[in-house]
């Protein structure tokens, strides 16, 4: 099961419509996290590379591509979203096989992420207005806005889910009519090079989307210090984040970013339990954690705390934990060796910290699992509020198991959080549900759900977990900017 993109020879970068060595002639290894072998070799990309891809993005955006209007723009991006749809068996298999997901949860809820997003960007595309606008300057002045497009969009993405994260940038960059220089993750690349190919089909014109594969401390820092570029659009670690803002002021670029989070799930007595347990522990486990908003403090009233708790892990026992590429899997490998380690570092640092493992906490080394990263879902009890595991993100198939007594004291300890991306609340208490709605510090609050997505409903953070939004009208509204126009026909 190997699809014919990969071939024999390295991949490529693939800059203004063409497929193009790196400058430094440099590859690197992309491998299956599943079994630890190595699937392809994959071009370095640097700084020339980088400088080449920027020119194209500039030349396309004040060539051709200025040219096409918002039909058109619509047109090509739901031409690309047939080309994903025909094609969806094979990305999905890439994105499998290079980070780790399994099949069945990508062409399942994956598909109809990635295409509804690409649709929801092309009904967008059309619908970019400005106002006109009654001035107090003057009877005889007429005043008016108009969007445009911000230009070159440097767009950076990570490994948990390496083609909806690309669309979730190309998307309202094409909307807009911007051009983009894509960096995917160096763990996860094949998906966004194919991609690649697909836009040149849909009738993309050369030079708007551009993929520069590469590290991030070459070809990602690179790409954030252009003074060429005038908007980043980051999805990653908070870390990472702060040093994309440092680099953003050569030019004062704009800058939006997606970051990570802590996010507390709560749960109180009188939830239906039956969708509260799975609802809380996929909240967590699904993706094997590596998910940015992750419920990975799970806030339990303490009257149902060991019920509960004992229902999750045998629920997170319960999954079947496997190659992403069999269709019983339903938790895959963590993405790397280093992702592995760091996530056992975790679980040891929470140990020497006082916390007990309830469930997991311990790689996954039997026959079939022990060439590949695999960890089992684990649950942290005795876990205090100021312990490494309860502050920081792990990404990871880890949960941190928390008592509450009061809705005072669990909205407390929800929000004593730097991060603030994601929340949940399980209740049947309309009360409880309109007041921690309004008092919890997080872009998103799931109320008897978790972690549902819906192109039209914008998506963000607080705090730590950063700034812009994506998806919702207001995602294209981060590649526009507005020009006010002033005139006197007196």
């Amino acid at each position: 099961m190997r699809p014919a993109f990969l071939g024999q020879a390295p991949k490529q970068l693939f800059i203004d419509g063409k497929w193009v060595q790196p400058a430094s002639g440099e590859t690197f290894e992309t491998v299956n996290p599943s079994n630890g072998q190595v699937i392809a070799r994959i071009a370095a990309g640097g700084t020339q590379d980088i400088n080449d891809a920027v020119a194209a993005a500039r030349r396309a955006f004040e060539g051709s591509w200025s040219r096409f209007t918002p039909y058109e723009r619509q047109g090509v991006i739901l031409k690309l979203a047939e080309l994903i749809d025909r094609d969806f068996d094979e990305l999905s298999l890439l994105d499998s096989m290079d980070m780790g997901a399994p099949l069945s949860r990508l062409r399942g809820p994956g598909r109809k992420r990635a295409l509804g997003r690409l649709r929801f960007y092309a009904g967008l595309a059309t619908t970019i207005i400005g106002h006109t606008i009654e001035n107090s300057a003057s009877r005889e002045m007429l005043t008016y806005t108009v969007r445009e497009p911000i230009g070159v969009i440097g767009a950076i993405i990570p490994w948990n889910a390496p083609l909806t994260s690309a669309l979730w940038k190309i998307g309202p960059a094409l909307a807009a009519g911007c051009t983009v220089v894509l960096k995917p993750a160096e763990q996860a690349s094949l998906s966004c090079l194919r991609l690649a190919e697909l836009c040149m089909e849909a009738g993309i014109p050369a030079g708007v989307v551009n993929v520069v594969t590469g590290l991030g401390e070459s070809a990602g820092a690179a790409l954030t210090q252009h003074l060429d570029v005038d908007k980043i659009a980051f999805t990653g670690s908070h870390l990472v984040g702060q040093k994309i803002i440092q680099a953003s002021v050569g030019n004062l670029k704009r800058v939006t970013l997606e970051l990570g989070g802590k996010s507390p799930d709560i749960v109180f007595a009188d939830a239906d339990l039956d969708k509260a347990v799975p609802g809380a522990a996929m909240g967590v486990f699904g993706n094997t954690g590596q998910v940015c908003c992750a419920g990975t403090r799970l806030f339990v009233e303490r009257s149902i705390y060991d019920e509960f708790i004992e229902r999750v892990a045998n629920f997170g026992n319960s999954l079947v934990v496997g190659d992403g590429l069999d269709p019983k899997t339903q938790i895959g490998p963590v993405v790397s060796q280093e992702q592995l380690d760091r996530v056992l570092s975790y679980i040891q640092i929470g140990l020497d910290e006082g916390a007990t493992t309830i469930a997991g906490g311990a790689r996954l080394t039997e026959e079939g699992l022990s060439s590949g990263y695999f960890l089992p879902p684990t649950i942290f009890g005795n876990v205090r509020d100021d312990m490494r595991v309860a502050r920081e993100e792990i990404f990871g198939p880890v949960v941190c198991a928390i008592p509450f007594d009061t809705i005072d004291e669990v909205e407390r300890r929800a929000n004593a959080t730097q991060f603030g991306l994601g929340s949940g609340v399980w209740t049947r208490d309309v009360t409880k549900v309109h007041r921690l709605a309004k008092t919890i510090k997080a872009g998103s609050v799931w109320v008897n759900c978790y972690n549902v997505m819906d192109p039209a409903v914008p998506f963000g953070g607080y705090k730590l977990s950063g700034y812009g939004r994506e998806g919702g009208v207001e995602h294209v509204d981060e590649y526009l900017n507005t020009k006010s126009v002033w005139v006197n026909y007196a």
